[in-house]
């Protein structure tokens, strides 16, 4: 640090030395001690320099730039002006010194001290210490208040009052009557701080601090208008032109090299407050007073600079969001804010196409940032604003912001590229990722959007199923972008996108033809050039199987849409085109005159059938798809929705009918649906006028069965269906109620009975076909029960017993050879049975023999039911009913072979019942599970392999709940099991070995060290022997389950559980 910088500093430390309080005289104000302080150090300063010291050496440089500069006043009345010459002529001392300094240190820089390489380097000349530092910020102070601030106009930047306290007696301390004049001192110290700035050290604490007064300065002397000479106004006389063009440059110059926030910032306090209209409710308060006309149009031309400026949009939402939080509603509210400033072309714009051309992009980039904070500050302003351009400027958000935006999309269909990536990895990761932030975070649908997205789902359905073959992170995006357009896309438009993706409206194109995506390398998708593949059976193989794969993603995308209709529409739709093949079936068998065709409409005519046949195997295949992996409850949610079911049901049947046309499809098919229709009149759901009047469509298809149909007995129906649901169900004939009681005893036990089965997975077909035909809406799913069918008849559900219907009654229909009534029946009687019924109880012998019989029943519906009712009955009396059992699964036919065959059916459902009955003994069973063992030890050595199968199974369900009681009988059942293991030929019977084994195992957990101790070594080496020698991989895997079910307990016992607990012995 050299002398003279000491010198210079030291000068300025005597200018701005404080008054201390002793110095201070009574009943003095506050503005005439400011006056006394500057002439007492203005005097200290002179007497300083005057006596030879210190100061001397400053003397010299002092007078050189006081004879350069041509502002300097030795004559002003002024005190606060005089105190601000000798503060700019120091500082402009102090600047030209350092940069001599800084000029002769780079010219000769300091050679590095190769003693100590590690030493840091010198430092420059111009580096302040912080006392210096602290010394120039408190000049710089001086000098903005008393010689910058006070000749601001009214308006232009803040004024000193709204400062602070002190700021009034600095106005009042400043004579604006004697010269020079108050334009002229400010221009005066805006040059000199301008000049000071120059030098980068100097540089940071004049901007950092004073920026915005500056900025202010300069705009009032290059566009504030000029008063008219005759005024008489002496401090307000005009600047000379070239100095007004010197304050502009100087202004734009500013304004490039400062950080653009805060430029953007100032000149935001520039603008000044709101209009005294809108302030006047804030009484008291300071706010900023309002800016002259002329300084807010600068102020919002200068901000429209800055904001078309490149990254001028980022500038503008740090200059706004910086140091706010992470959330709160005053940080969303200013993110709102900044997106409609942004969405609004200012006034000062050449042309909207100019500004969003430019602003556009950069609102864009506002997405791509990384910083955790501040990606989630921009990702707000920018979804905000992109969605107000599409809602207010939707032709310009078109063109600079979806088609960018989308552009990637765009290539993949119809791109021009031939490279081998045509779509780069990271171009389809970020579209997107920007589309997901816009859409489905942004959540403010327009049609403009919709449309735009509408034009690229085909690529981008193809991307999700890409996805969904392989693992990425694109897959959940593309999968909540498809579901955001599907579901707010309007009901015809979501429907025909669902019939383009799945192939039904032509060609299904998802990308350029010879392209295909593949796997990038950080996990994303990008596109590339499709292999050649010779083979044209293996290409046909994988465009039937691309086909499928897609219509297999679309359906579980609908699946996902669990609280739209969409799904249930678009099955709805699927039916009637269905119905339309159906009607133009017979048309196109019919065989046209090709003689007079040339060979070109030949060739279209053709080509025209085949893509028919194509069009037609998707929607088949589409049927089928969605019937399988979508349950009934989200195809059919709605009533409207089940009465559209109905109608292309029934017209199908009038399809057919019109064409003669019998067969057991469209049988079905119209009897289902007209017993869906007697189920919704009968009263199983409070019909509303307006179900009624979405029912009417059902009224011509119904009059057309009516007439055509060769049963008297459908025509009938019909008629009266048909005039239940044209008197909005005043009306009620018999028929309708009787058909509806049919169609649910018909179609609810086989549901009921195949969950309420875990043995037999064989059904018949009259089991599975209702499965589809049940009527998902709420009120059908649990239907009412009356007694008096002559009042608003009721539908019954199948298991309640009516208390009309007598216990003999339901005997009888349990011997019925009509099979749904027999097993509504049977169930009926088992309920009975679990209720407690008095007299189902008295007659257990009955209905031992009539559940005996209908075991050997072909159908599943009674044979099902059967089994229920034995296991009811079994747990109810378990002393007689098991013996009886026992019997029956004993028995030894030796009859002809038709018989043994039903034989051996009929001990197997007796197996079942009694694997049942063994489930429902729980604690009971080491007492009624003796006779139980016996049986089934002895069935492991009959001649055939099923009942040796069935009786290890039942062997397993009991031993593993017999605890301790097995103890007895450990050493009969560890032969027993490890000769089957080792010697059986069925491998069936060897998984049903192992798997009693870890059954057994299972049930006893901790106590099978107790129960199994002696032949616990014997089973693991036969469970060993499997793993190593058994040449079933189902035996090795039941094997495998059994040892780990060994090792968990051998590890508890090894290694028990510590338990902090206390013994307490009591002593004798």
């Amino acid at each position: 640090m050299s002398k003279m910088t000491t010198a210079l500093i030291k000068s300025l430390s005597i200018l701005t030395k404080p008054i201390r309080d002793g110095q201070l005289s009574d009943g003095q104000t506050t503005q005439s001690a400011l006056l006394s302080a500057l002439q007492k150090n203005l005097t200290e300063l002179q007497e300083h320099i005057s006596k030879a010291g210190d100061l001397t050496e400053v003397t010299p440089l002092v007078e050189e730039v006081r004879r350069d500069v041509t502002w300097f006043c030795r004559d002003t009345e002024d005190i606060t002006w005089s105190f601000v010459q000798e503060c700019l002529l120091l500082l402009l001392c102090l600047a030209r010194h350092l940069k001599c300094l800084l000029d002769a240190f780079q010219k000769n820089p300091a050679a590095p001290n190769l003693a100590t390489p590690e030493a840091a380097p010198p430092l420059p000349p111009d580096v302040l210490s912080v006392a210096q530092q602290k010394t120039l910020g408190a000049v710089l102070q001086f000098v903005v208040t008393l010689g910058l601030c006070p000749y601001l106009a009214p308006g232009v930047g803040v004024a000193l009052a709204l400062r602070s306290a002190f700021g009034a007696a600095v106005e009042g301390a400043v004579r604006l009557d004697v010269g020079p004049a108050g334009e002229r001192r400010l221009l005066i110290t805006t040059n000199v701080l301008l000049e000071v700035s120059a030098l980068s050290s100097l540089a940071t604490p004049v901007f950092t601090r004073h920026l915005g007064d500056i900025m202010a300065a300069l705009c009032q002397l290059a566009y504030r208008p000029q008063r008219p000479d005759g005024d008489g106004a002496k401090s307000h006389k005009g600047l000379t032109v070239e100095e007004r063009k010197s304050c502009r440059e100087s202004l734009h110059s500013l304004l490039g090299k400062v950080y653009q926030p805060i430029v953007i910032k100032e000149l935001l306090v520039l603008q000044g407050g709101p209009k005294q209209g809108s302030s006047g409710s804030r009484a008291g308060g300071k706010a900023l007073a309002q800016a002259p006309p002329w300084l807010r149009r600068l102020c919002g031309q200068m901000l429209s600079d800055r904001l078309m400026q490149p990254q001028g949009v980022q500038a503008v939402v740090r200059a706004i969001l910086e140091g706010t939080g992470a959330g709160g509603d005053s940080e969303w509210r200013k993110c709102d804010a900044v997106a409609k400033i942004l969405a609004a072309c200012p006034q000062q714009s050449l042309s909207a196409e100019n500004y969003y051309s430019q602003v556009c992009p950069q609102i864009l980039e506002l997405l791509h940032f990384k910083d955790k904070l501040t990606a989630q500050q921009f990702q707000r302003v920018a979804t905000r604003a992109a969605i107000i351009m599409v809602q207010d400027r939707p032709e310009f958000a078109q063109q600079f912001l979806l088609d960018p935006l989308l552009s990637p999309l765009h290539r993949c269909a119809v791109g021009d590229e031939l490279s081998q990536d045509a779509v780069e990895e990271w171009e389809l990761t970020r579209c997107i990722e920007d589309v997901y932030k816009i859409c489905v975070v942004g959540n403010s649908p327009s049609d403009v959007l919709l449309k735009a997205l509408a034009n690229v789902i085909s690529p981008l359905f193809g991307l999700f199923c890409f996805t969904k073959q392989n693992v990425s992170h694109l897959r959940s995006s593309c999968q909540e972008i498809l579901i955001w357009c599907l579901s707010h896309s309007e009901r015809s438009e979501g429907l025909t996108l669902l019939k383009r993706l799945c192939g039904l409206l032509g060609e299904v194109c998802g990308v350029k033809c010879g392209f295909q995506f593949s796997p990038g390398s950080e996990g994303g998708a990008r596109l590339t050039v499709r292999e050649q593949i010779s083979d044209e059976d293996d290409a046909l193989y994988e465009k039937v199987s691309s086909e499928q794969w897609r219509v297999q993603c679309l359906v579980q995308l609908l699946g996902d849409m669990k609280d739209s209709d969409l799904p249930g529409e678009f099955f709805l739709l699927l039916l009637q085109d269905l119905t339309a093949v159906a009607a133009e079936q017979e048309d196109v068998q019919q065989e046209m005159d090709t003689s007079s065709l040339t060979l070109l409409e030949l060739e279209q005519h053709l080509l025209g059938r085949v893509n028919g046949h194509g069009q037609r195997l998707a929607l088949l295949q589409t049927l089928a798809i969605m019937c399988e992996g979508l349950p009934h409850t989200q195809l059919l949610c709605k009533p409207t929705q089940v009465v559209g079911f109905i109608v292309s049901m029934l017209q199908r049947a009038c399809v057919s009918l019109e064409r003669g046309i019998d067969s057991p499809v469209e049988s079905q098919t119209l009897s289902m649906g007209m017993g869906l229709v007697a189920t919704l009149l009968s009263g199983a759901a409070e019909l509303t006028p307006d179900d009624y009047s979405s029912m009417a469509e059902l009224l011509p298809y119904l009059e057309q069965i009516s007439q055509q149909h060769p049963e008297p007995v459908i025509q009938e129906l019909a008629s009266d269906l048909r005039a239940t649901i044209a008197t909005h169900g005043a009306y009620h004939p018999k028929p309708v109620l009787k058909t509806a009681g049919q169609h649910n005893t018909a179609h609810s036990p086989a549901q009921h009975a195949n969950h309420s089965s875990n043995s037999s997975p064989a059904t018949t077909s009259s089991s599975r076909a209702p499965s589809r035909s049940q009527i998902p809406s709420q009120p059908l799913s649990h239907p009412k029960n009356t007694a008096d069918l002559g009042a608003k008849p009721k539908v019954k559900d199948f298991t309640e017993i009516s208390p009309n219907k007598a216990f003999s009654e339901c005997m009888l229909e349990a011997c019925d050879p009509d099979v749904p009534t027999r097993a509504v029946a049977v169930r009926s009687l088992t309920r009975s049975l679990r209720d407690g019924d008095r007299e189902a109880l008295q007659n257990k012998d009955k209905l031992l023999m009539l559940f005996l019989e209908n075991l050997e029943h072909e159908d599943s519906f009674v044979y099902l039911s059967a089994i229920q009712g034995l296991a009811v009955l079994a747990d109810s009396f378990p002393e007689q009913i098991l013996q009886r059992l026992l019997g029956e699964y004993q028995t030894d036919v030796s009859d002809g072979p038709p018989h043994k065959e039903r034989s051996l059916e009929t001990r197997l459902k007796v197996g079942e019942v009694l694997m049942r009955a063994s489930r429902a003994m729980g604690d009971l069973a080491p007492h009624y599970g003796r006779p139980l063992i016996g049986v089934f030890l002895s069935g492991t050595r009959d001649e055939d392999s099923s009942v040796r199968a069935s009786s290890l199974s039942n062997l397993g369900e009991l031993c593993q709940r017999l605890n301790f009681s097995l103890g007895s009988l450990a050493q009969e059942l560890s032969m027993c099991l490890t000769s089957l293991i080792k010697t059986d030929r069925e491998a069936e019977v060897r998984r049903a070995a192992v798997h009693v084994i870890a059954l057994v195992l299972r049930g006893l957990s901790d106590k099978t060290t107790q129960v199994l101790a002696d032949v616990l070594l014997e089973l693991y080496r036969a469970l060993k022997w499997v793993v190593r020698s058994d040449s079933d991989d189902v035996v090795k895997l039941h094997a495998q389950i059994a040892l780990e079910e060994l090792d968990d307990v051998m590890r508890r016992f090894i290694f028990p559980q510590q338990k902090l607990e206390k013994k307490i012995v009591v002593l004798p």
